[in-house]
């Protein structure tokens, strides 16, 4: 019995035996579910931003330049300013927040403000300004608002962690400020991190003294060049966008939530591209940017990952077996809006061999055609509008390209190719499912009769 214990771990299956455990410890890494669970905060301020942004810039003939000369576009414009100039703060409040529940001993609101304020320490406070009338370029004091945007969110992010482990490290082994007891709590919370906030502040004010002196620009430049442009590069492209999307698939189909993970990774590239493509627009100049958050929770995940919205309609209209077309028409209201566990977990498609190639095949050849479409032209493309992901097919395609019936022609074009991908495996698990009802129908006479019988 050893023996065929020893043989049973030798064949185990590659991807339970070293794909599913690295999975598991990626998906329980509490720094990857910090940010997360941190940038979550990001998106109602983006959402509501986009809301204003859409209002500023309805599609209608002559309509922006009657906003323009009236004055209403730019009273319009200032909550987006308000929110999506902003990212970077939110992000770092945010991760760092989430971070510090994860420990006992830390207080988050406290966390948060030491990221915070770490966060401003290493932003450099100067504006250049040019003078219009002799074009000379002069520098002035103030928030440089394009470091407190899209643009800061890399450092913002490991800012936060930085300050929060460090804070964590520092009570974990008990040095921080006391106080009696007869102190408030609210005060002895807040005086016990005096402590690991001088610490966090110093340091990073020390890494800022010695990165001016080297004559090397300012920590914002540093990580851009080493960490913000490399990963804008890879999760800009293509090729990025495509193992994301099939990572993400791949990991849904063994029971692994794979939209939390990979969001943990790419959400925060993805948001930097959406926010370029929002000034972009905004500005009236060429958008560049084809992968960004949009393209993937409007244009590949229509009804929930996987293109769901195909396998629903196929389910619901077109299957045999009573079970099918139940779960399809049960799952139909839900993936309107994009939801998609009643059919992931109903029919089932998590740990199905057969509805795992398409579940994975459908968003990867949707991804292509979105490129190929907007890459030439024919498509627009997102304009950095942040549509919430719940917003139904088609809508979502119109409002985050700005407005442009392209987008939800995509959007057809991708449920159409999803459904004919979904189809003929579809079509093998309902007769499999038709062929059950069919032998519980025929069996149940017979265990009638004995019942009877024996009674």
């Amino acid at each position: 019995m050893a023996r065929d214990a020893m043989n049973n771990a030798n064949t185990k299956d590659p991807i339970e035996k070293y794909v599913m455990p690295l999975a598991q410890r990626l998906g329980n890494n509490r720094h990857l579910i910090a940010i997360r669970d941190g940038m979550a905060l990001v998106m109602p301020f983006m959402i509501i931003g986009s809301l204003f942004l859409i209002l500023a810039f309805l599609p209608f003939p002559g309509y922006e330049e009657y906003m323009t000369e009236s004055g209403l576009m730019d009273k319009l414009l200032l909550p987006v300013g308000a929110t999506y100039d902003l990212i970077a703060i939110f992000a770092t409040l945010g991760v760092a927040y989430r971070l510090a529940q994860k420990y006992t001993q830390l207080d988050p609101i406290i966390a948060a403000a030491v990221a915070l304020a770490a966060y401003m320490l290493v932003t450099p406070y100067n504006i250049t300004h040019t003078i219009e009338a002799t074009g000379e370029e002069i520098s002035v004091s103030g928030i440089n608002l394009a470091y407190m945007g899209s643009a800061g969110m890399f450092l913002g992010i490991l800012i936060a962690i930085y300050a929060t482990e460090v804070y964590r490290w520092l009570m974990v082994r008990n040095i921080s400020f006391k106080l009696p007891d007869s102190v408030p709590p609210a005060v002895l919370k807040s005086f016990a991190a005096l402590i690991p906030a001088f610490v966090v502040l110093t340091s990073l004010w020390l890494v800022r003294l010695a990165i001016e002196a080297a004559d090397l620009g300012n920590l914002h430049t540093i990580i851009e060049n080493i960490l913000t442009a490399p990963l804008k590069l890879i999760g800009g492209s293509y090729i990025g966008a495509l193992v994301a999307t099939t990572m993400e698939h791949a990991l849904w189909a063994v029971g692994i939530h794979g939209s939390n993970i990979v969001s943990s990774i790419m959400l925060p590239i993805w948001l930097v591209f959406t926010d370029e493509n929002r000034i972009a627009f905004q500005a009236g100049t060429e958008i560049k940017n084809i992968i960004t958050d949009q393209t993937n929770s409007i244009f590949l995940n229509f009804g929930g990952s996987g293109s769901m919205m195909a396998l629903v309609l196929l389910l619901a209209f077109r299957a045999r077996s009573e079970q099918c077309r139940s779960i399809g028409k049960l799952g139909l209201p839900s993936s309107l809006f994009n939801i998609s566990e009643p059919i992931m977990f109903g029919l089932p498609v998590v740990l199905n061999p057969i509805m795992v190639i398409p579940f994975i095949l459908a968003p990867v050849v949707g991804l292509t055609l979105t490129y190929i479409g907007m890459a030439s032209g024919l498509v627009a493309l997102p304009a950095g509008i942040s549509v919430p992901w719940t917003t139904p097919i088609f809508i979502g395609g119109y409002l985050s390209t700005g407005g442009h019936i392209s987008g939800a022609v995509m959007q057809l074009i991708n449920l159409l190719a999803a459904m004919a991908i979904y189809y003929p495996f579809m079509k093998k698990w309902d007769s499999i499912c038709l062929a059950n009802e069919k032998m519980v129908t025929q069996e149940t006479p017979e265990e009638d009769e004995k019942a009877a019988l024996s009674f």
